[in-house]
């Protein structure tokens, strides 16, 4: 079947290093076009806005570290009954994904836009940027079905071995986001509310793209729209196999709201010295994430086959790319972090704390790197 790749043969660290590799340019794309809102916000509305733009990261990744913990459940199922070649539990098991991700989509979009403003106010946010992160988050909140449901059913072709086709999406979405975000905070001058709907607007454009494609796509994994709906069993499954990684993702989510909050009291320069930092800091973990997927998908398939000793040598094989592309990764940010840090605002004191961070973090990225990527691979 075309744009699948079943990894039960072969050199492991070829399957490992080819099928991670659109993943690693999707997910630059997608770290692009949340990227852009910082980079245009903070040059062309000033640095309170870049602020309230990037710290609200911490509290997005809290209130969807859940769902997106469960999207890695759905793609070990998947890719589990992939390797053994269970066409009609296949089929049970994306019909079951998509279901939820609709459900869940729509469930966060109440609680984000509901819980905002009293959680931001618990993160000591201060007066003068309380104003854009409340409006940001709960705009961006609005769109969370579109968010929830593009990783969902990206994860049912990443559990297939198809990593080709949402790149794709990634480059069309995020290209839509920079070209709205100049067109809304350049031209039309909406500020904070004008990114946000740029990246909902993008997020919607790569959900129905991807939505679309798996209602069309020759293979088991095909949605059948009236087919979508919670198979017995299936959702128990998932959530069994990805509420771990999930709560993995709140508490790692949690400790980042922790540190924003306190980072909040030293004002807003500090806050947008740490919101350029953390956008350089995803940047920097996206290859640790693609190699993490591609090793899950990929002990999936395997043990699904019961080949498990294959499993046991991806283990191996994956933490040493891990391993050796943070430590290269992380020289390049301690030598050249003041010219990346000055991408996003050219104002001395907001450089000062993005360099404060990135001097403090880049020596252990390799630490945090195997410490985020071994949940994925065990949750297997």
């Amino acid at each position: 079947m075309k744009g699948q790749r079943l990894m039960t043969g072969g050199s492991i660290f070829k399957h490992l290093f080819f099928f991670a590799i659109p993943l690693v340019i999707g997910n630059l794309f997608h770290q692009l076009y949340n990227t852009a809102d910082s980079i245009i916000v903070g040059n062309f509305v000033g640095s309170e806005a870049l602020a309230a733009v990037g710290s609200s990261g911490p509290l997005i990744n809290l209130l969807v570290g859940l769902f997106m913990g469960t999207a890695t459940g759905a793609g070990v199922v998947i890719s589990q009954y992939f390797g053994a070649k269970d066409r009609d539990n296949v089929s049970k098991a994306v019909h079951t994904t998509v279901a939820f991700a609709l459900v869940s989509g729509i469930f966060l979009t109440v609680v984000g836009m509901v819980f905002s403003s009293a959680i931001l106010k618990w993160m000591g946010t201060p007066p003068e940027v309380m104003e854009n992160s409340v409006i940001y988050l709960r705009t961006y909140f609005a769109g969370s079905l579109f968010s929830v449901g593009y990783n969902m059913c990206t994860g049912v072709l990443n559990a297939v071995g198809d990593s080709r086709k949402p790149l794709y999406f990634l480059a069309i979405a995020s290209v839509v986001n920079i070209a709205l975000d100049l067109l809304f905070v350049v031209v039309f001058h909406m500020g904070v509310i004008g990114a946000a709907l740029a990246t909902i607007i993008s997020q919607a454009v790569s959900f129905v793209l991807v939505l679309w494609t798996l209602t069309r796509v020759d293979g088991w994994h095909k949605v059948v729209l009236k087919k979508v709906k919670f198979y017995k069993g299936f959702l128990s499954k998932i959530v069994k196999i990805g509420l771990p990684t999930g709560i993995q993702n709140m508490v790692v989510s949690f400790s980042n709201v922790i540190v924003q909050s306190s980072i909040n009291s030293f004002g807003s320069y500090a806050m947008a010295g740490c919101a350029a930092y953390n956008k350089i800091d995803g940047f920097n973990i996206l290859p640790v994430q693609s190699i993490s997927l591609a090793a899950t998908t990929f002990a999936g398939q395997n043990f699904g086959a019961k080949k498990y000793d294959r499993v046991k040598k991806c283990l191996f094989v994956s933490v040493a790319m891990v391993v050796g592309y943070t430590a290269f990764s992380s020289t390049l940010l301690i030598i050249f972090g003041n010219n990346i840090i000055g991408i996003f605002s050219s104002d001395p004191n907001v450089l000062k704390y993005g360099m404060m961070m990135l001097m403090h973090m880049a020596p252990f990225y390799f630490m945090v790197g195997v410490a985020m990527y071994l949940p994925e691979i065990f949750a297997v």
